[in-house]
């Protein structure tokens, strides 16, 4: 059986469509559909059922999967290895939201490099949920950290950890407005502070709203930054209120840099989850990634 039919099978298994396999696969979508009609008349049975978006495996399909996709990224494996000058220094490349990967993902990951011959080295790049996710479909990176669980076979997620998002403002606007109280409504003087935002959509004071208020924010974004930390920097400064990761925010709320505004009982959480394409832990430095970080999460939570 020709391993080229194959590889395409398993990455439509994986990408759940014709289209989608094509774009990783580099070739046309007229070239798939030929192979995958090819692979099917090889063996007397169906692979996947057509529908109107995409496919799906059948009973056959799934099992062929099962079967041939380990073998197939083992020989990935072993040639991506050859490939290397020095296959004991192979190259992670890691894509993630820019405030957590660099204040929690990176530090934990330049432990390993280099650490008894066994190291990698560490590419990485920053983006949203959805550029990320893309761009480890697409094989751009080996490893991508999401606050969105991808669907589908071809990407795997692991939770990694959850982070809790505090209200904070600088003290003269706590004292301005009083100290919150735990309650359902947010108090009328909340409402009229500036908001410090990272997008227009105010997604992270929008989100607290929601789940603490049960509302939405009346107040517009005052001041819209596109990183977290630079949202930090203006709150301290005095801008307004923001909603940040207590991660983010628990020196500056140490120091009195920035107060908390409103303590809920049930703080809103975020999750984040650690993912892969389907297969790749089979490589050595993918899974070491893999498995160091899920293990520093734990003092992150």
């Amino acid at each position: 059986m020709d391993l080229a039919l194959l590889r395409t099978f398993v990455t439509v298994h994986r990408a759940g469509s014709f289209t989608r396999a094509a774009a990783l696969l580099g070739l046309s979508q007229p070239a798939v559909t030929s192979q995958i009609r090819t692979l099917e008349r090889q063996l007397g049975r169906p692979l996947f059922l057509r529908q109107a978006r995409g496919v799906t495996p059948t009973s056959i399909g799934d099992e062929l999967a099962h079967k041939a996709a380990p073998h197939l990224d083992a020989l990935v494996e072993i040639t991506e290895t050859g490939l290397d000058d020095d296959s004991s220094l192979r190259t992670l490349h890691l894509a993630g939201p820019p405030e957590f990967t660099a204040e929690r993902a990176l530090p934990a990951l330049t432990e390993l490099i280099g650490e008894d011959g066994q190291g990698f080295a560490l590419r990485a790049s920053f983006g949203n949920a959805e550029e990320t996710l893309e761009g480890l479909s697409a094989g751009h990176h080996d490893l991508a950290i999401s606050t969105a669980q991808p669907r589908g076979a071809l990407l795997t997620a692991t939770a990694l950890c959850d982070e809790e998002h505090v209200l904070v403002a600088a003290p003269r606007w706590a004292e301005q407005i009083g100290a919150g109280q735990p309650d359902r409504k947010p108090e009328p003087s909340l409402e009229q502070v500036p908001v410090v935002e990272v997008h227009e959509s105010l997604p992270f004071v929008s989100r607290y709203w929601a789940s603490v208020f049960d509302s939405r924010p009346a107040a517009p974004g005052t001041v819209i930054v596109p990183d977290l930390r630079a949202v930090l920097a203006c709150a301290v400064a005095g801008a307004g209120l923001a909603v940040l990761p207590r991660y983010l925010c628990a020196a500056a709320l140490e120091r009195g840099d920035v107060v908390a505004l409103h303590e809920p009982a049930v703080p809103p959480l975020r999750t984040y989850f650690l993912v892969v394409r389907t297969g790749t832990l089979a490589m050595p430095h993918i899974a070491r990634a893999h498995e160091w970080l899920q293990r520093a999460s734990t003092d992150w939570c």
